[in-house]
């Protein structure tokens, strides 16, 4: 429960469970970021003036990378949540020494924490896979793009 807790209060994780609007707007963000890089690397390559619509799929394409590792970590991280706290039975170390041991979670432990997976951290993850399904889609419509270019 406390790795949820630091989770949920990390400025990074955090962004995930923020309102659609703001969700949907940082996600934009970050894809324009993505730009500063991809668009000099895809006008070296293709010339904006001479090919505009090369050099907007390659762009595109190179923004959405940042973007996609983005929300693939976000997803990690809100999915090991969601394993540990599903747990019946959790495995840690006391000293750092590879010496680990077993806690076994009591019933009212346990009833807890599912009711923080099943109602907080579920729709995080079903948001995620949202965005990276979405996120693949439009990279494999950029790809067909590129391919039939």
């Amino acid at each position: 429960m406390n790795e949820y807790q630091e989770l949920r209060e990390s400025p990074f994780f955090h962004w995930a469970t923020v309102e659609p609007r703001r969700y949907q707007t940082g996600l934009g963000i970050v894809w324009l970021a993505g730009w500063l890089l991809s668009g000099p690397i895809a006008a070296w390559s293709f010339s904006p003036w001479r090919m505009p619509l090369d050099f907007l799929v390659a762009g595109a394409a190179g923004a959405w990378v940042p973007l996609f590792l983005l929300v693939t970590r976000l997803y990690l991280g809100w999915s090991y949540i969601h394993d540990r706290l599903s747990r019946g039975r959790i495995g840690y170390e006391e000293t750092g020494a590879h010496d680990g041991n077993w806690w076994e979670k009591p019933p009212e432990i346990l009833s807890r924490d599912r009711l923080v997976v099943e109602y907080q951290i579920l729709p995080i993850l079903k948001r995620l896979r949202s965005t990276i399904k979405l996120l693949s889609l439009l990279a494999g419509l950029n790809g067909l793009m590129w391919w039939l270019l």
